[in-house]
């Protein structure tokens, strides 16, 4: 099934129901797709099936941990504002650090937006400074300060995407050898065979049990956000992305979050640092499949709470360069390497 298929699929269907509704809670159990296979009244041979050819379409990124950030090491979001004609050869110069997760182009004088992601706050220093040196332009850093609604899920329909982030520690975990290479196993996700976990548990080296029990404690604990199908939005249809930003009162900052984060639309609520002339600190995403729909729910969730009394900005994507998990254990060995 290509990529455009993906994009219409109807809502009874076998894939919709797949895609829409294990984007968390996928199972512990050591054949998982015979659990998911059953709820969804199929086979195990059907359901995955249909996650390996929504993989080869660029629709399934991954199968796999979503964690909260800062957890299990050090991320942040970074920005360039780069000459336009220059904009597709710094992409790709800041796509070829190990540590870049997610790259986009925006339409804003600042204008390509990046997630890094290390094992601690030293590595992602020198990474950023890496990057800094490569791309010849001052970075903006904008590290998070708080997260409302951060796991990365949305339902296919729209609607509301994901209850507001409980209010947990994000200290990093205490992690030893073992989990590093749980971590560095899981960068790239679980493999789409009838026993992943197994799988997973022999590329770290661990015992599946092991293995099994070690990511419950992490969901337990709120370090992992969500456990499940992450997908790529773009080859679904949902193309009118837009970040929305606020410069609010620091005091006001979190009652704000905390509401948009409850808002129908909104897939992503944060905080973060400002960082020199950037002076938002409120952040929304809204992904749709046309932009007037999105333009119309930011302008509304911006009425209903007053938002655009402070200085805002509307930053729609404009191209997706890189969309993959944070590779905390490539990022580790790329680090030690360097």
């Amino acid at each position: 099934m290509e990529a455009r298929a993906f994009a219409a699929l109807p809502p009874g269907s076998l894939a919709y129901r797949l895609l829409d509704c294990w984007q968390r809670r996928f199972p512990l159990d050591e054949r998982p797709w015979s659990v998911i296979a059953a709820a969804l009244g199929t086979g195990e041979d059907a359901v995955l099936d249909v996650a390996r050819r929504a993989a080869a379409a660029g629709v399934l990124a991954r199968v796999g941990a979503v964690f909260r950030p800062n957890t299990v090491g050090a991320s942040t979001l970074a920005a360039f504002a780069v000459p336009p004609e220059q904009l597709d050869a710094i992409a790709a110069r800041v796509s070829a650090h190990p540590e870049v997760n997610h790259n986009y182009a925006r339409d804003h004088a600042v204008n390509l937006w990046f997630v890094a992601a290390a094992p601690d706050a030293d590595a992602l220093g020198r990474a950023l400074g890496a990057i800094e040196r490569d791309c010849g332009l001052p970075l903006l850093r904008l590290p998070l300060v708080r997260d409302y609604a951060i796991d990365l899920g949305f339902p296919l329909a729209g609607g509301r995407a994901v209850p507001p982030s409980a209010d947990r520690p994000t200290a990093p975990l205490a992690l030893d050898a073992r989990d590093r290479r749980l971590l560095a196993a899981l960068d790239d996700g679980l493999a789409l065979v009838p026993r992943p976990w197994a799988d997973l548990a022999r590329r770290a080296g661990v015992t599946d049990g092991w293995a099994r029990v070690r990511i419950a404690q992490w969901l337990n604990l709120g370090a992992i956000a969500r456990l499940g199908l992450v997908l790529r939005h773009r080859p679904l249809g949902w193309t009118a992305n837009a970040m929305c930003v606020w410069d609010v009162p620091d005091e006001h900052a979190d009652a704000l979050g905390l509401a948009l984060a409850g808002e129908d639309g909104v897939t992503l609520a944060y905080r973060r640092a400002r960082d020199g002339d950037w002076r938002h600190n409120l952040y929304a995403m809204i992904h749709g499949r046309e932009r007037a729909a999105v333009e119309a729910r930011r302008d509304a969730i911006a009425v209903r709470h007053g938002l655009d009394r402070h200085p805002h900005a509307t930053l729609f994507s404009t191209r997706a360069y890189v969309q993959r998990g944070a590779r905390y254990g490539r990022a580790e060995a790329a680090t030690a390497t360097a």
